[in-house]
């Protein structure tokens, strides 16, 4: 059996493990999941499906955005994307929408910031410093928009929100999962399609062009699936930041490959990631349901000081 074959079947085995046992966890203990009474096994499948969701789409969606821009540093929640997502689905609930309005809005959110962020970038560049500035300066003005609405607000489900904000999988209730199930599987189909040309891209414009890439198509193709992904997420979780950085990052410095490989293993381990990160938070802090977004924070912010500290490091 060939050695790839081998590490495929394990891979497996420890992901439908890592399931098995995450699906046991609640109530400050673990319990064998077949031993759970119908009511406890009712509340918490349903939230291993949305963690499962939340970490394949954003996973996928920053790898795209990091060979889109060329930048290791790029995530959804760093340059914006989440942000605009957030916004839209926050103006929707003002509004008094919901349903299907929710994830439309979210990645009409997403899209425009996407499509903002990247015309701005090839229009005066600023390599790595200034796609996080820009980044940064977006995601700042969605997140006061959102806050502004959120204080004019005497809806109670916008109160609601606040907690959903901070990347609370609690509060996976703002839209059906079958609607962002959709989008996030649409947005993969699109970066399995462009995953090739995404390689060439990343190789510089005038070599995709010589070589046939239609770039301009491929950018938004890119930028739709991206926001597509993004806004699946933060309509299910909110804004959970960094895991779109991490796992892409930690799959490509490891496995390495094409970006339809890293983009498809990257949403398969981030799928895992925030599923593990999630049990283990509501574990440890019995009874607070810590949001999962803090928690992942806490990884995030040292593993991105590492990796923008490695350029400078090698210039040294």
């Amino acid at each position: 059996m060939p050695r790839s074959a081998v590490w495929m079947a394990a891979a497996t085995l420890a992901t439908l493990f890592m399931l098995w046992f995450c699906v046991g966890v609640g109530l400050g203990g673990w319990q064998w999941p077949h031993q759970l009474d119908e009511l406890t096994l009712d509340i918490r499948l349903p939230r291993v499906a949305v963690a499962l969701l939340v970490g394949a789409a954003l996973s996928a969606a920053g790898a795209a955005l990091q060979a889109l821009f060329d930048n290791p540093l790029a995530d959804p929640s760093l340059i914006g994307t989440s942000g605009g997502a957030a916004l839209g689905v926050v103006l929707v609930l003002a509004l008094g929408g919901g349903g299907l309005g929710i994830p439309v809005a979210a990645f009409a959110g997403a899209l425009a910031v996407c499509v903002l962020i990247l015309a701005i970038h090839r229009l005066i560049g600023g390599g790595t410093l200034g796609l996080l500035v820009l980044g940064f300066v977006i995601s700042a003005f969605c997140g006061a928009l959102v806050s502004l609405v959120l204080f004019l607000s005497d809806d109670l489900v916008l109160r609601s929100a606040t907690i959903w904000l901070s990347g609370s999988l609690a509060e996976a209730g703002f839209t059906p999962p079958q609607y962002a199930l959709a989008a996030a599987v649409a947005g993969l189909a699109l970066l399995a399609v462009c995953g090739r040309r995404l390689d060439i891209l990343m190789l510089g414009e005038e070599t995709a062009l010589s070589m046939g890439v239609p770039v301009a198509a491929t950018r938004m193709l890119t930028v739709t699936a991206a926001a597509l992904l993004t806004g699946a997420a933060v309509s299910l979780a909110g804004i959970i930041g960094f895991l779109g950085m991490m796992v892409p990052n930690a799959v490509a410095r490891s496995l390495g490959g094409s970006r339809r490989r890293i983009v498809l293993v990257s949403a398969w381990l981030g799928a895992v990631f925030l599923l593990l990160m999630d049990s283990g938070a509501r574990w440890l802090a019995y009874p607070v349901d810590v949001p999962v977004g803090l928690v992942v924070a806490l990884l995030g912010g040292p593993f991105f000081l590492w990796l923008f500290l490695q350029p400078l490091k090698g210039a040294s």
